[in-house]
């Protein structure tokens, strides 16, 4: 018996106040009515050992954590993250939708905080193994209005606190979204930038369409 076709692996990218969990959602949707069993996970995280470090990193506690230690532990998670859910689930010609990925690294890590991109890439390079998303959506909007957004669903949600990226300034989402689209730029055929200003029935629209190319 032959073994199924390795799945495609679709990541999103996008800054506070994106909509990168409805588009997710919205291609969940989508794919599942083509019959493609599809895996929704996010980042950091998206196993129970993962979730943990997640937890680690964005909690904003009284013990310093420094920009090269985030990074640690980001791929830290990435690591457990990709054996035990994202590989498998490729393996088995699954579908994984990815809410954030390296390229949050680059632009959060990297852009936002500065640390050295060969220090990243070493890192990707030991912990991807060769393993890249087939597509990455990058949903792109103002850092004023992302921010909003973002204010409005805490609001919304009743959530008082913010966790140690959404406790950052504006100065520092800017750096974050001009990483983004410096990778946008660089690996045009990877990333698709998609107006995330839209409203979300046109920007779901939008990233559906990006995803026609892969079916194939």
């Amino acid at each position: 018996m032959s073994s199924p076709a390795r799945g495609r692996f679709i990541t999103l990218e996008g800054i506070e106040g994106a909509g990168k969990s409805t588009v997710a959602a919205a291609l969940a949707r989508d794919l599942a009515t083509a019959g493609i069993v599809v895996r929704s996970t996010r980042e950091p995280g998206g196993t129970p050992l993962a979730e943990k470090i997640r937890r680690v990193v964005l909690e904003r506690g009284d013990e310093h954590v420094s920009a090269e230690t985030e990074t640690l532990l980001m791929f830290a998670a990435r690591a457990i993250h990709l054996d035990n859910l994202v590989r498998p689930a490729l393996a088995r010609g699954e579908w994984v939708l990815c809410d954030r990925f390296t390229d949050a690294t680059r632009a959060y890590q990297g852009a936002g905080r500065g640390i050295d991109p060969q220090f990243i890439e070493s890192l990707t390079s030991a912990v991807h193994r060769g393993l890249e998303p087939d597509l990455t959506l990058l949903l792109d909007l103002p850092v004023e209005v992302g921010l909003e957004r973002a204010r409005q669903r805490r609001l919304a949600a009743g959530e008082g606190a913010v966790d140690r990226f959404e406790a950052e300034a504006r100065p520092f989402f800017e750096r974050v979204r001009a990483g983004y689209l410096d990778i946008a730029r660089r690996e045009p055929r990877r990333c698709r930038v998609l107006d995330a200003t839209r409203s979300p029935t046109e920007v779901c629209a939008a990233a559906v369409e990006a995803l026609r190319g892969l079916e194939s």
